[in-house]
């Protein structure tokens, strides 16, 4: 059987519980509506077109213009997802408090963005160059035919003679876990073989806080390597029964649970 085109999401969600990925990988199981996946959704969407808007006049004040151009994008995309989060049932309460947490995260990042800015200004450079330099290539996929791996890269910045990759997260928590040390080594893997060159480091702009990076070194395309293939060594097979369940707090905790938890919950 061909190995199975992996990414970082279903290469972690395999790591966390070989049952789970079966569900929603092999059997595709529909999974559950989550107000924080349609809500990172709608973040990374303004964070994307935020680089598309219409520079302002030279007599504005262009700080209060890209704070204001933030908040028309998130509600633009949040208008946009309102089936998808309708389908939530959401009290009003709490819409608000996701829509108005979702706003402090969106003002966070642009405030920094300002800053950086702004240090580019002080150089000399004019808005229009100040903007374009910090203007990253944006949203784009990499397909590895020779780890049979793949993922959507949220950034690609160049500054100076260095290749820096960035991906946004919701996080509350303001740290590399291993499962995203995992999707940052994938991604310097997928860069390493696409352009034959590794990126200088990798990071996550955290969006509660701000943005954290690593260096990259050969090491962590190692890494990257051995899990793909431990993935690809686990997954050839579409028996159950070759996908034991991994039992954790993860299954069931005091607001939620796994989305399939029913399938194959403790007395099954």
């Amino acid at each position: 059987m061909a190995k199975r085109v992996q990414s970082p999401s279903s290469i972690n969600t395999f790591k966390q519980c070989p049952r789970k990925y079966y569900y929603q990988y092999i059997a595709k199981l529909k999974t559950l509506p989550s107000i924080h996946l349609v809500r990172g959704n709608i973040a990374h969407s303004v964070l994307e077109d935020f680089y598309d808007v219409d520079l302002p006049e030279q007599d504005q004040d262009y700080k209060q213009y890209f704070q204001q151009a933030v908040q028309r994008l998130l509600l633009f995309h949040w208008n946009k997802e309102k089936s998808r989060l309708d389908e939530l049932n959401l009290t009003n309460d709490q819409t608000k408090f996701y829509f108005e947490e979702t706003m402090m995260m969106i003002m966070n990042w642009t405030n920094h963005f300002i800053v950086d800015l702004e240090k580019e200004i002080t150089k000399g450079k004019s808005l229009l160059d100040a903007f374009q330099k910090l203007t990253p290539i944006r949203e784009l996929k990499y397909v590895s035919d020779e780890h049979k791996v793949q993922g959507f890269i949220d950034c690609i910045q160049h500054i100076e003679e260095e290749v820096h990759i960035i991906d946004y997260k919701t996080n509350a928590r303001f740290d590399f876990k291993d499962s995203i040390k995992l999707q940052l080594a994938i991604y310097s893997l997928l860069y390493h073989e696409k352009h034959g060159k590794m990126p200088s480091k990798v990071g996550i702009f955290f969006l509660r806080h701000k943005l954290k990076m690593m260096s990259v070194d050969e090491s962590l395309l190692e890494l990257a390597k051995k899990e793909i293939a431990l993935v690809h060594a686990g997954t050839h097979s579409e028996n159950i029964e070759e996908y034991p369940k991994k039992t954790s707090p993860l299954c069931r905790w005091s607001s939620g649970q796994c989305d399939f938890y029913c399938e194959c919950g403790p007395k099954r």
